[in-house]
C-alpha cells in the first residue's frame, strides 16, 4: 500500500476489507446492546448554530442561503451533544447515535477530519451506569470481530476483563510523580513540576495547557494496559459542559475510558445550570481567541433547553478508535469506508 494509491484501488481496498466487515459487525452488534437496554436510535442534524465551545475544538464552517437570499452562518458540528441534550429536555431518557462528526485541524493515525461519534445518555442515572455501558460495548465489540484481545502498537487489552478505576490525581501520581491536588490552580507550581519531569514548558502555557501536556506526554500512554483504564475525577476546569463531584467541588463528575493506552471515550455527569453553562462556554471562547484568533457563537436555543433537561449521564465514544482496537488496525483510514483524501494524497 503506498501514499499515492486510492483508496477504491482494488488491491488498497482489498487489504482493509476485512477491517471494514469487522466494523459492520461491531456497529450491528452496537445497535442490538443498545437496544436490550432499552435505548431509542436518533439521529442528529449535522449543521448547527455553533461549531461547540470548547477552546481547542476546530469546526467547518459554511453558509445558509435562504430563499430571500439571506445568509448566515452554520458550522459541521464537530459532537452531536447538544442536539442530543435538546432531545432530552424534550422528554427522551435513553438516546443513542452514531453521528457522522467534522472536526479542522485533526489528522494522525487516530485522528480524521470526518469520524464517526457513538453518543449516548441515560436520564436520571448516574455515571456508574455509563461506566457499565462501556464495559458492554466492549465485550461486545471483541465478540462482534471474533477477538480475544484488543492491540494498539504493542499493547494489548483485555475487552473483558472489569475496567480498573483510577483518579485523574492518582494517576499523575503514579506516571508523573506530580501531586497534582496540591497543584490545583497553581500555574506555577505545575510549571516548576513539568520542568522537572522533563517536559517543555512555555512562558504562556496556562494551568490547562499544562494539565494536558503532563497527561498527553506522561500518562495517557500508560493507560488501559492489560486491562481498561476509567479515568475519573478530573479537575473541573478541564471540563466545559461537567457537573461538579457531589464528593468534592474542585472535581468534575467525569470520566474518559483508555484500552491500550488510546483515549476512546469522554463522559460525565451533565451540567444542566444554563447560567453556569454560558460562563464557562465564555470563559473557553476567551481563551479560544487568544490562542487561534477565533471564536464561535453561543448556542442560545441549547443554553435554553438546559432549563428544561433532566439530571443525565452521557458518554461520546471514538467508534473508529473502537473498531481499530477491536481489530489491530494501525491507522484510522483502515477501518474508514471511505476515508476522506487530502489533495494529491492516498490511503
Amino acid at each position: 500500500m503506498t501514499r499515492s494509491s486510492p483508496w477504491w484501488a482494488r488491491d488498497v481496498y482489498a487489504d482493509r476489507k476485512p477491517f471494514l466487515k469487522a466494523r459492520s459487525a461491531i456497529t450491528a452488534a452496537t445497535r442490538r446492546f443498545f437496544a436490550s437496554e432499552g435505548f431509542t436510535e436518533v439521529e442528529t442534524a449535522a449543521l448547527q448554530a455553533s461549531g461547540g465551545n470548547e477552546t481547542h475544538l476546530s469546526a467547518f464552517s459554511t453558509e445558509l442561503i435562504g430563499q430571500d437570499d439571506a445568509r448566515s452562518r452554520l458550522y459541521l458540528h464537530t459532537s452531536p451533544e447538544f442536539a442530543c441534550k435538546k432531545l432530552l429536555a424534550a422528554g427522551e431518557e435513553r438516546i443513542f447515535t452514531f453521528a457522522r462528526v467534522f472536526r479542522n485541524r485533526e489528522r494522525s493515525a487516530l485522528h480524521h477530519p470526518e469520524f464517526t461519534m457513538l453518543e449516548w445518555y441515560r436520564a436520571g442515572e448516574p455515571t456508574l451506569r455509563v461506566y457499565e455501558d462501556c464495559a458492554g460495548l466492549m465485550a461486545a465489540a471483541a465478540k462482534a470481530a471474533g477477538a480475544s484481545d484488543f492491540s494498539w502498537r504493542g499493547r494489548v487489552c483485555d475487552p473483558f476483563a472489569e475496567p480498573e478505576i483510577v483518579s485523574v490525581c492518582e494517576a499523575f501520581g503514579i506516571h508523573a510523580s506530580i501531586d497534582l491536588e496540591a497543584l490545583l490552580g497553581d500555574r506555577d507550581g505545575l510549571a516548576a513540576a513539568a520542568a522537572q519531569d522533563g517536559i517543555r514548558v512555555a512562558p504562556d502555557d496556562t494551568w490547562s495547557d499544562l494539565f494536558s501536556k503532563i497527561l498527553t506526554e506522561k500518562v495517557e500512554s500508560r493507560l488501559g494496559s492489560e486491562r481498561a483504564t476509567l479515568l475519573v475525577d478530573y479537575p473541573l476546569s478541564e471540563a466545559a459542559l461537567a457537573r461538579p463531584s457531589e464528593q468534592d467541588a474542585r472535581f468534575a463528575d467525569r470520566f474518559e475510558l483508555y484500552m491500550c493506552g488510546v483515549e476512546v471515550a469522554n463522559g460525565f455527569a451533565e451540567l444542566t445550570d444554563p447560567v453556569e453553562q454560558r460562563r464557562r462556554f465564555e470563559a473557553q471562547m476567551t481563551e479560544k481567541a487568544r490562542i487561534y484568533g477565533e471564536r464561535y457563537p453561543i448556542d442560545e436555543d441549547f443554553l435554553a433547553a438546559l432549563s428544561a433537561m433532566p439530571p443525565a449521564s452521557g458518554v461520546a465514544l471514538g467508534f473508529d478508535r473502537l473498531v481499530m482496537l477491536a481489530t489491530g488496525a494501525e491507522r484510522i483510514e483502515q477501518v474508514l469506508w471511505t476515508p476522506v483524501v487530502e489533495r494529491g494524497a492516498g490511503v
